[in-house]
């Protein structure tokens, strides 16, 4: 079993910057793959960024391209996502996700584990 802790949410203005964390525990991170989605009110949950296990291989939704960079840190056990350049419509609870199965699993959003997931509001 693994658990997944967001944290680093928060409030910011448009073109602002945001770093959001995700702890893990319970099984060896390194084997891990590692992703963020996002949901906003109304909307679906949505594919954001992943990562695979060596931090090596990365993949972004097309939205984010550019503004957004997921890394990791298997020392502490930590991913994360940099958020550059936000716009209101970045505003949505991002949710941390993390398989032991690879990059494509977390990106097909079919992740074992699952964070409770950290409100970003980003203000016009």
């Amino acid at each position: 079993q693994v658990q997944l802790v967001e944290s680093g949410g928060g409030l910011v203005q448009a073109g602002g910057s945001l770093r959001l964390s995700c702890g893990a525990s319970g099984r060896t991170f390194m084997t891990l793959a590692m992703g963020w989605f996002r949901q906003a009110p109304g909307k679906e949950r949505e594919f954001v960024a992943a990562a695979s296990w060596s931090g090596s291989s990365t993949d972004y939704a097309d939205s984010v391209k550019g503004r957004f960079t997921i890394s990791r840190d298997n020392a502490k056990n930590t991913a994360y996502l940099q958020m550059n350049s936000l716009k209101p419509e970045d505003t949505a609870v991002y949710y941390c996700a993390a398989d032991g199965a690879g990059i494509r699993t977390v990106r097909a959003g079919r992740s074992d584990y699952w964070g409770q997931g950290t409100q970003v509001t980003v203000s016009s």
